[in-house]
């Protein structure tokens, strides 16, 4: 018995060191209990920098100290030592950062920080040896998201053993009441094992010229690509102030594929690849930076001051594990000839309001009166912007009294400069079976124009008709949008016309189509849905329409420019292809324009200077019919379904326009939606929706915890509760099986009962051995525990992105040493915002969803 019972603790003890093997991450962070940070108190949660999710994941909390930075344009460095010897990957990044106070972050692995203070301005530099960008945040852009299965592989026995965040405050008004900054970034990091590991490809010139006054001068990159595949998901462009476009090409047996396009005077962080692009061995990766050198009085060199220029493209990527490559760069151009056949589109600037170039290069009022001669300009306003997370619930104002407006049937919806709402409808007119005939030709002519106004222009609080025009105009009403400068744009499906109309104008200011004509050339439209118009350019993009499948686009004055978009074959519908497209929406930080394919039930985008196919959205929840969608600036896309096939729902979508997915639905409470046909948000996300047959519009509010609303009021950093709340979804989605809570409990059961039968033994040995029994149980316990011992080892590996071009000096590279702008004190630097993003998954992609 005694035997037995010896074999037993044996055993216990086994498989007691077995489960430790399942290592609970705060063992391994046992050696942080002496190197807690001690910040401000402001800094919820920040002193416990390592958070356990189970078994084997972990979130790393890297934020700033506490800090009060005292001069706009400071940038500030702290690092933090990885807390684990052994191979991990991270797989998810959470940046933790409000816009009114941060520009922007980066985050870096290396091996040495340029300093061993709590923080530091990183004039000193941010690592002394070669460093990597692995995560970049700026406002009005996404925030980068991995794959699933794909990780940045850490850990091991060669890599970095630090994280060095740096931040860059743009504006440090929102810091006169000193409170204390923590913004940062939190990671999730596993250790298991990821199928697909990301990596690094950048692509830089390092001897481009810009002659003074030059117009148009090229930088050009291309190198052969001689290893294997790699897929990409993310890109990132850096000049300075002298760029206008970087574009970013595969070119593959003479065919050039878009990797990504994008302006450097907007929010330089990493944004999606809108279509899965594979890099095969033997394929050519090329770049193009336009600059111009106007302004200039001299020659202007690559370099890291704000003086110079740089012409960087960033490609992130993953690769099978077997194969994985952490970092290649490219740096020549292999073949100059090639770039003769570039796309026209690498050569046209991306157009940027001068706003949005004051807001990311952090452009200052009291600068501003330094340096420019138009001592008249005025500092920015800054904007409220809300970051993109998914802590709101879109809901009915219940109180709101625009649902009992006398309306007729509700066709068209938007938002005038002063945020009123303006209603389209139809009075006494309804759109029937008896209103067309075969070919289209308006039927009802005899019931004359409608005699009611039928624009209204409501008050969004308390519903009150404020103006209104329309009335003798419009036989069938349809869509309604509104430009910059609050001139109507609507459109009559009877009519087959689009119309310009000024707010107190009595006749129109422009006239797109014929008369009660349909047709499908440069002159016709047939039954024309709805009308957009670009802010920048005031090109006009109409969408037509129920008997044509196509977008026009005209000029501002009304000027034939271009079309696409063909009718849906058999079978599944292809990109390009529509159904009724029967609602636009601009998306201006992404150049594009979406469209929302009515019958074949999805959005589709294209890039609006070409019309080119960039992403298809659609999702079962949608149903059979989608009827309109509308965007708002921070990445955040509302739409609304139709009539529904039998099983679907109607009702409001909400979705985060990179990655596609759905955030939140919502449904009225008062009344039903019978046929929502229109949808426009406001940037507070304030939601209208207008319907048709049951002739009224709802009004939708979103709804968020008073803490995080009070504190971005006060120029605060917002409260932890999202932070939270993102910790316990890890926590529930980490390590699935058994949990170590289960395995503690199962653990402890058999102890207690052992111990008690050790006690028993224990007794019986001293009444039949006497004092000899001690020595016997000892000598048996140590033969055991002796051959339970272990030895750790390790070494955190980021792997050394940035090796140096021999050419490429780091002279002015303190901050950055790929960038300048991003390091130097720029007078044109400033403002922030984050959004959520995320990357297409792991080959084969579907786009629907």
């Amino acid at each position: 018995m005694a035997g037995l019972i010896n074999n037993l603790l044996i055993l216990l003890l086994v498989f007691q060191n077995s489960c430790l093997g399942f290592r609970n991450p705060l063992s391994v962070f046992k050696r942080y209990k002496d190197t807690t940070r001690s910040l401000s108190s402001e800094c919820l949660g920040n002193n416990r920098p390592v958070i356990s999710l189970g078994l084997t994941d972990f979130a790393l909390d890297i934020r700033m100290p506490g800090v009060t930075p005292k001069q706009s344009d400071t940038y500030l460095c702290m690092s933090l030592h990885l807390p684990v010897d052994e191979e991990a990957y991270v797989v998810d990044f959470r940046p933790q950062a409000s816009m009114d106070t941060v520009h922007h972050m980066l985050l870096f692995g290396c091996n040495i920080p340029s300093s061993t203070e709590n923080y530091w301005d990183c004039d000193e530099g941010t690592c002394t040896d070669k460093s990597n960008i692995l995560y970049a945040w700026a406002r009005n852009a996404p925030p980068t998201r991995l794959p699933k299965g794909v990780g940045f592989k850490v850990g091991g026995e060669t890599g970095s053993k630090y994280f060095v965040l740096q931040v860059h405050y743009g504006d440090v008004s929102a810091f006169r009441d000193k409170h204390k900054d923590c913004s940062g970034v939190t990671l999730h990091l596993t250790h298991q094992r990821q199928p697909l590991i990301a990596g690094m490809y950048l692509m830089m010139s390092v001897n481009t010229v810009i002659p003074p006054g030059e117009k148009v001068v090229d930088a050009d990159i291309a190198c052969h690509y001689q290893k294997y595949p790699m897929h990409l998901f993310a890109y990132r462009v850096h000049t300075h102030r002298l760029g206008k476009v970087v574009s970013g090409y595969r070119v593959r047996n003479g065919q050039w594929t878009l990797i990504g396009r994008q302006s450097p005077q907007l929010p330089q962080a990493f944004y999606p690849v809108e279509h899965p692009v594979d890099i095969n061995f033997g394929d050519t990766l090329a770049a193009r930076c336009l600059f111009t050198g106007e302004g200039r009085t001299t020659e202007t060199h690559i370099g890291g001051t704000a003086s110079d220029e740089m012409c960087n493209f960033y490609i992130m990527y993953y690769m099978e594990a077997k194969h994985a490559v952490s970092y290649m760069t490219c740096t020549q151009n292999i073949n100059p000839d090639m770039f003769r056949n570039i796309p026209q589109e690498a050569n046209i600037p991306i157009p940027v309001k001068s706003d949005m170039i004051m807001m990311t290069h952090g452009h200052h009022h009291e600068e501003t009166k330094k340096t420019d001669d138009d001592s008249s300009l005025k500092q920015p306003k800054r904007e409220e912007e809300e970051v993109l997370d998914q802590d709101f619930h879109i809901e009915e104002a219940v109180d709101w009294p625009g649902v009992n407006l006398k309306l007729g049937q509700v066709s068209g919806l938007a938002l005038d400069p002063k945020n009123n709402l303006v209603i389209f409808h139809r009075g006494d007119h309804v759109w029937d079976g008896n209103s067309f005939d075969s070919s289209f030709v308006y039927q009802q002519r005899g019931l004359g124009p409608i005699e009611q106004n039928t624009i209204l222009v409501i008050d969004p609080s308390n519903a009150d008709v404020l103006d209104s025009t329309g009335k003798n105009l419009f036989y069938l009403p349809h869509g309604l949008s509104i430009d910059k400068d609050g001139n109507y744009w609507v459109t009559d499906v009877a009519l087959h016309q689009v119309f310009k109309l000024g707010v107190h104008d009595k006749e129109p200011l422009l006239i797109l189509g014929r008369s009660l004509q349909p047709g499908s050339d440069k002159n016709h439209f047939c039954q024309p849905t709805d009308v957009a118009v670009d802010p920048v350019t005031g090109n006009v993009y109409v969408s037509d329409g129920y008997c044509n499948s196509r977008i026009v686009v005209f000029s501002p004055n009304g000027m034939f420019i271009m079309q696409w978009g063909e009718e849906t074959s058999v079978g599944k519908a292809k990109p390009g292809q529509f159904q009724i497209p029967h609602s636009l929406t601009l998306v201006p930080e992404f150049g594009q324009l979406c469209v929302a394919d009515r019958e074949n039930g999805r959005i589709q985008c294209f890039r609006s200077e070409t019309g080119e196919f960039t992403r298809e959205i659609k999702h079962k929840l949608f149903g059979g019919e989608l009827f309109a969608i509308s965007y708002i600036p921070g990445g955040l896309l509302f739409a609304v379904n139709g009539m529904p096939y039998p099983g679907d729902i109607v009702q409001g979508f909400v979705m985060n326009f990179s990655t596609g997915e759905i955030i939140d639905t919502f449904i009225p409470i008062r009344k039903s939606f019978e046929m929502p046909h229109d949808i426009v948000a406001s940037e507070d996300k304030t939601v209208y929706i207008g319907d048709a047959h049951a002739k009224t519009v709802w009004k939708f509010t979103s709804t968020e915890t008073e803490t995080v609303i009070e504190a971005r009021l006060k120029n605060k950093p917002v409260s932890t509760d999202s932070q939270k709340k993102w910790e316990k979804h890890m926590v529930e989605q980490a390590s699935p099986g058994i949990s170590f809570v289960l395995i503690t409990t199962l653990l402890i059961i058999p102890i207690v009962v052992l111990l008690a039968i050790a006690v028993f033994i224990r007794w019986r040995k001293t009444r039949v051995y006497g004092a000899d029994a001690d020595h016997k149980l000892e000598s048996s316990s140590g033969r055991i525990l002796g051959r339970l011992q272990g030895k750790g080892s390790g070494g955190l590996n980021l792997g050394n992105f940035f090796a140096s071009h021999k050419s490429y000096s780091r002279k002015g590279f303190d901050r950055l040493s790929t960038e300048g702008s991003d390091q130097e004190k720029d007078e044109d630097d400033g403002t922030d915002s984050e959004e959520e993003y995320s990357a297409p998954p792991p080959p084969p992609v579907s786009s629907s969803s």
